[in-house]
This record gives structure tokens, sequence and C-alpha cells, in this order.
């Protein structure tokens, strides 16, 4: 049973260095932010700035609720130097993306084991998915119905 906690705060720790690298992106996305829809753009991204800040958190206090030491650590950094919104947009999807694996790698650790990790896991990954459809509606076309396929 510790391999199997020992696990489950492995993941936790790296959804929390995750989630931290999602606080640096945001922000940095937001001071990158020029033209005329500027401030809306901002606002929004400094909004999920604050939603990772709040998910590395959460992940920590599991992480200590569980007997583990949180990481200090924080995800991968990748300065593309590509600041059209759609591009970053487009990052957007693939940083959520990737927060999304982590979550469905948890859900699946620690399935028929642990009640409040199950539904810990689930409600993050429904908010990663509502989040992947708000930016997949930022990245159509205004009148466009399709979904932006990238």
């Amino acid at each position: 049973m510790k391999e199997d906690m020992d696990k489950v705060v492995a993941l936790l720790n790296k959804i929390m260095e995750a989630e931290m690298a999602g606080v640096v992106r945001y922000n940095h996305y937001a001071l990158m932010v020029f033209g005329f829809g500027r401030i809306p753009i901002v606002s929004w991204l400094r909004s999920e700035a604050d939603s990772s800040l709040l998910h590395a958190q959460e992940a920590g206090e599991l992480i200590t609720s569980l007997g583990g030491h949180p990481s200090l650590g924080i995800g991968p950094l990748l300065e593309t130097h590509q600041h059209d919104i759609g591009d970053i947009l487009r990052e957007s999807l693939e940083h959520e993306a990737h927060a999304k694996a982590l979550y469905y790698e948890l859900l699946e650790e620690v399935k028929d084991s642990s009640v409040m990790l199950e539904d810990y896991a689930r409600q993050k990954i429904s908010e990663e998915e509502m989040h992947e459809g708000e930016v997949n509606k930022m990245l159509r076309r205004p009148g466009e119905v399709a979904a932006y396929k990238p």
C-alpha cells in the first residue's frame, strides 16, 4: 500500500508542477498581448493563472494530507516566442491537454481505492475539458460553428 501511495503522491507532485507552470505561462502570455482586444484577453489569461494556482494549491494540500512532501519544482516552460493570440491559445490547449492527461493518470491509479481522490481527479478532468471547450471556441472564426481541429 505504501508503494501505491508513493505513486499517488508522485502523480500529485507532477500535477502540482504542471499547474505551477500554468501560472507562469498564463502570466507571461498576459504580458505579451497587444492590440485592440488586449484588456479582456489579459483579464481572461490572468484568471487562468489564478485557476492554475488554485489547482496547484489543491494538489499540494492532498500531498500533505497523504503524508507526502510537495515539490518545489515547476513543469516545463517552453518559450516559443509566438505571441499572436491564436498561437497563445493553441499553446494553452496543449498545456491543458497535458494537465488533463495527468488527472486521467491519477484517476486510473486511485480507481476503486479512494473515493476522495477519484472525485478530485474527475472534477479536475471536468474543469480541464470545460476549459478546452472555451479555448476551442476562442480559436474559431466568428460565425464558425464546427469545432476547431489543431
